[in-house]
């Protein structure tokens, strides 16, 4: 596997990402910049009607509030349409924002289900859980208000400026000279406002992991007696993301302290100057009212913007994450021109001299050397100690490795030239560890056939002893099983799992110690359907208890990735090797 890529850079081209996912939708965009430019527009008229005001009604030696009426009854209609205007985008925004976060995370989703297991060992899936959380959350912020409310302070800033010259150039003039002391913060204390941005996310990822972790083996954490140190250890990570937002926020406030202290100080040495213009008469109590109104108008416009600044960099750092999980192209995948498995299936598998290390330990050969052929029909067992490589043949024949030397091959065709989807299509699997999903039981057992019948569904549940308990349930297939299955025993869990891989009714078995969590009577009649549905198709099973694999046609006993043994139950106990001692063991404890 490659190794991980260096952490991205919090630059805003970050962002193009978003954009990309955002531009989708061009009439969503054209309304909110519409009514953006509406709204800008309106705030920008309310400091000519006060000018209106002073100076044809205050001003004016007759002062009657007949004469000032229509101009407050324009400011009422500027003030509706600013209400109106300002909704719209509101809405139009929100939209944009949590439609592109439903599809960026729509895409990494599905992205992620492209990759072969094998990439979740060195990337956790908790860590991924909260980029699609967190960092999605980040997206929505920015798309949905911090780009909205940057282009609205952009115009009103700009639009203000151009009536700041129209009002009074001269003052105007002093305004913008001091623009430039308001940007020197801003682009020093922005760029140690990237760093912390991107250090508080890692926190975030590391305390949403940490979480993930610890409830999920709640189990293990109580029966140890771990709950306080897990406690003290998820305070610690707490504590470390607070730091790291605090340094965050910290720089945030002294940038934003600093920008206000000189937009203010330089208002209030306009005004000064101001003050003198009105008493030498060289410009008029209206034009400084609105040039005072406008210039607050552009003051806050441009403070927004150092806010907004901000939030930008922490949505590019978000963006940036994101992508990397957009970009990852899976090790494992179909051929430009795959190879088609010959029709109709027959469930031939071969290992041909294969030699397999996991990228997580490539010091040490999962199988070395590896040769095996199964005919189509035929019962494999595989035995050995742990460690030996029998779970690893399962992961190889369903191509979600590659090994390194060597070839399997499915009904005669090579895994790696053929499409996975296909190869795994001719696939059964009863898993050691069983997978029951946060979902129906219906919805669980027809996982391998999404659209079998329920008949077809009780017919495999009688088949597997699992009709019984089903039926007990308080709403039958339609019940909810709870997060891993919590409201079924393990024995239950084994069964679901067991009528799942009945109902798939593929030519390929694989049997991963499928009875091991059953009691002996369930065992027995769980055994007598699996025989049932090993009869004609090609069975390879991974057993530990080797009772269960007496009367299989062929036992292949493996050691440290290689085939030692081969022979029935019988001539291998009476050859006296490793499987005869194993046998020994077991049988003496069973005793």
């Amino acid at each position: 596997m490659a190794d991980a890529p260096p952490p991205p850079r919090a630059s805003l081209g970050n962002l193009a990402l978003v954009w990309r996912f955002t531009a989708r939708y061009p009439v969503r965009i054209l309304l909110a910049l519409i009514a953006l430019v509406t709204a800008a527009g309106a705030t920008l008229w309310v400091p000519r009607t006060f000018k209106q005001v002073v100076d044809k009604g205050f001003a004016s030696g007759d002062f009657d509030a007949a004469s000032v009426a229509p101009y407050f009854e324009g400011l009422i209609a500027v003030v509706v349409v600013l209400a109106l205007s300002t909704a719209v985008r509101f809405y139009m925004v929100s939209w944009l924002g949590e439609r592109t976060v439903a599809d960026i995370r729509a895409a990494v989703h599905r992205n992620l289900l492209r990759q072969p297991p094998g990439w979740f060992e060195t990337n956790r899936p908790s860590e991924i859980a909260s980029r699609l959380t967190a960092d999605t959350a980040v997206i929505e912020q920015i798309v949905g208000g911090t780009v909205s409310i940057a282009l609205r302070n952009l115009l009103v800033g700009v639009g203000g400026v151009i009536t700041l010259f129209a009002l009074a150039p001269k003052l105007a003039v002093y305004l913008i000279i001091g623009l430039p002391l308001v940007t020197l913060p801003i682009m020093i204390l922005g760029r140690r406002v990237r760093s912390f941005s991107r250090t508080s996310q890692d926190r975030i990822a590391d305390i949403g992991a940490m979480t993930a972790e610890t409830l999920g083996a709640m189990r293990i954490v109580q029966a140890f007696g771990q709950e306080d140190r897990e406690s003290e250890r998820f305070r610690g990570a707490v504590n470390r993301g607070f730091q790291a937002a605090r340094r965050r926020f910290a720089t945030r406030a002294a940038m934003t302290a600093a920008v206000i202290f000189l937009l203010f100080g330089a208002m209030t040495m306009l005004l000064w100057e101001a003050v003198q213009d009105v008493a030498n008469g060289t410009i008029s109590g209206g034009s400084i009212t609105a040039f005072v109104i406008t210039a607050g108008l552009v003051s806050g416009s441009f403070g927004a913007l150092t806010e907004v600044y901000g939030d930008l960099l922490r949505g590019s750092g978000a963006a940036a994450r994101l992508a990397e999980l957009l970009r990852v192209e899976p090790e494992i995948s179909a051929p430009a021109d795959p190879v088609p498995l010959p029709e109709p299936a027959r469930g031939a598998i071969a290992f041909d001299h294969v030699t397999f290390r996991y990228p997580t330990r490539p010091e040490l050969a999962a199988l070395h050397d590896f040769s095996l052929e199964v005919s189509p029909g035929e019962t494999v067992a595989v035995v050995g100690p742990s460690g030996a490589g029998k779970s690893t043949l399962f992961q190889l024949v369903q191509r979600f490795y590659d090994p390194q030397s060597g070839e399997i091959r499915v009904d005669g065709v090579p895994v790696h030239r053929a499409d996975p989807a296909e190869v795994r299509a001719r696939i059964a699997m009863v898993p050691q560890e069983t997978v029951i999903f946060a979902a129906s039981a219906r919805d669980n057992l027809r996982y391998g056939r999404w659209d079998a019948s329920d008949e077809a569904i009780w017919a495999a549940a009688e088949a597997a002893n699992a009709a019984e308990f089903l039926r007990a349930l308080p709403d039958g297939l339609d019940t909810f099983l709870g997060e891993a299955g919590a409201r079924l025993s393990g024995g239950q869990r084994q069964r679901v799992a067991i009528a799942r891989a009945l109902l798939r009714d593929a030519p390929i078995l694989l049997l991963d110690e499928a009875t091991s969590a059953l009691d002996a009577e369930s065992e027995r009649l769980v055994q007598s359907a699996l025989d049932r549905l090993m009869a004609n198709r090609t069975t390879l099973v991974i057993a530990h208890r080797l009772a269960t694999v007496r009367a299989a046609g062929r036992i292949v006993v493996m050691d440290a990735g290689r085939i030692v043994e081969t022979g029935t139950h019988a001539e291998l106990i009476g050859g006296g090797g490793l499987y005869a001692r194993l046998a020994s063991l077991q049988f003496s404890e069973a005793a």
